[in-house]
């Protein structure tokens, strides 16, 4: 969903800077962002950790320019019955979708607040609307993302900035593929009969969505979450 999200809005003419934990992946989309003519650069950093969050987000302002345009698409899924979830493993869960959302929107901030323009979508999941058995520790820090979205739309309105959230539900991703191979998800077949329009949705339907509420048309648009997925019940 992040890559996707990276080539829709370079295609809309924004200069890019992909960051992932794994900086040869963040490199290979940037690069392919730069073939296709756009500007873009690769920043390998973990979302958890404070300081090289700062140290990323300072390499994107001096190659780049300021933050104008921040979607938070870091995650990590966990499975497992309420009882036998560790600490180790809740604060694990909570530290990448969670606080290093925070990490990165509390770094990206003060760009847009200067501008007196700023779009933030987050991207959370629809396990945080429904709850999700065997995912209590994913769902809650999901849905503390989604609280975090209607918080800062409601302080930086009036300061130009539009915060809002997406929470996917069956979208075909590598993270979704591993949970389905380990017997935690449905199979694509499988899931695809449960969803109102008959399949799957990709990357690509969640990168519109994004590309939309980080325009000047959408900046009408705050504190909402936008459920991207096939008209599923939540």
């Amino acid at each position: 969903m992040g890559e996707s999200s990276c080539h829709e809005l370079a295609k809309r003419g924004n200069a890019i800077a992909v960051l992932d934990i794994n900086a040869q992946a963040a490199q290979r989309v940037a690069d392919e962002i730069k073939a296709g003519g756009g500007t873009a650069i690769g920043v390998g950093v973990d979302v958890t950790d404070r300081f090289r969050v700062e140290a990323a987000f300072e390499r994107v302002r001096a190659e780049l320019g300021p933050v104008a345009i921040l979607v938070t698409s870091a995650g990590k899924v966990g499975f497992g019955k309420f009882a036998e979830i560790t600490v180790e493993a809740w604060q694990d869960i909570i530290d990448v979708n969670l606080t290093g959302t925070f990490h990165c929107c509390q770094v990206a901030l003060p760009d847009m607040v200067a501008a007196g323009w700023g779009r933030i979508v987050m991207i959370s999941s629809s396990s945080a609307q429904r709850g999700s058995p065997y995912m209590a520790h994913y769902a809650a820090a999901k849905g503390g993302v989604i609280t975090l979205t209607r918080s800062l739309a409601n302080e930086y309105a009036k300061k130009g900035i539009t915060v809002n959230n997406i929470p996917p539900s069956s979208i075909d991703t590598p993270m979704a593929r591993q949970s389905q191979a380990t017997g935690n998800l449905f199979n694509p077949e499988d899931l695809a009969k449960r969803i109102p329009v008959g399949h799957m949705g990709t990357g690509e339907d969640i990168a519109a969505a994004v590309a939309f509420l980080c325009s000047d048309e959408a900046g009408f648009i705050t504190g909402q979450v936008l459920g991207v997925n096939g008209g599923a019940v939540i």
